[in-house]
């Protein structure tokens, strides 16, 4: 099952960090290349324990649709979420931050096992492993970019 592993230093509060990464709205923002938009359950704002949210975005050409669900919620420390409908066998995303001497360091670990068995593994090792970490390295510098601005303050209005 691939894994991907990231850890991104911030210089903004943790709270604030924490808040951007679960805004539906900045999420939004920060996946332009895949049109990826929130199309059921929580659809603005922020999303917090036990909230699901339907995702409809196009990826390696194909227009898709991923539901997930916040299993686990700890502000501002942790949260994940997994995956309950879509085309992945299963997805778990934990979201960790810790504070840092220049603000907070954001990890993220995004586990997706591939449907299809063999085959399936086959396609995680050629390129699909590599394009999830690319996606998920562009959302985390655009989230960085937003924190360290003011620009955040568009997604946190009353927060």
């Amino acid at each position: 099952m691939p894994v991907i592993q990231l850890s991104t230093l911030i210089s903004a509060p943790r709270e604030r960090v924490f808040d951007l990464a679960r805004s539906i709205d900045a999420h939004q923002d920060s996946t332009e290349g895949t049109s990826e938009r929130a199309i059921a359950g929580v659809t603005r704002g922020l999303i917090g324990q036990n909230d699901e949210v339907t995702w409809e975005a196009r990826h390696l050409g194909l227009r898709q649709r991923l539901t997930v669900r916040v299993t686990e919620f700890n502000r501002p420390q942790h949260f994940q979420d997994i995956m309950v409908a879509g085309a992945f066998k299963g997805m778990k995303h934990d979201h960790l931050f810790l504070e840092h001497a220049i603000g907070t360091q954001m990890n993220d670990r995004f586990e997706f096992p591939s449907p299809m068995g063999i085959l399936g593994k086959i396609v995680d090792q050629l390129f699909l492993r590599a394009y999830m970490e690319r996606f998920l390295i562009q959302r985390n510098s655009i989230l960085k970019k937003l924190a360290e601005s003011k620009e955040w303050s568009r997604y946190l209005v009353n927060v």
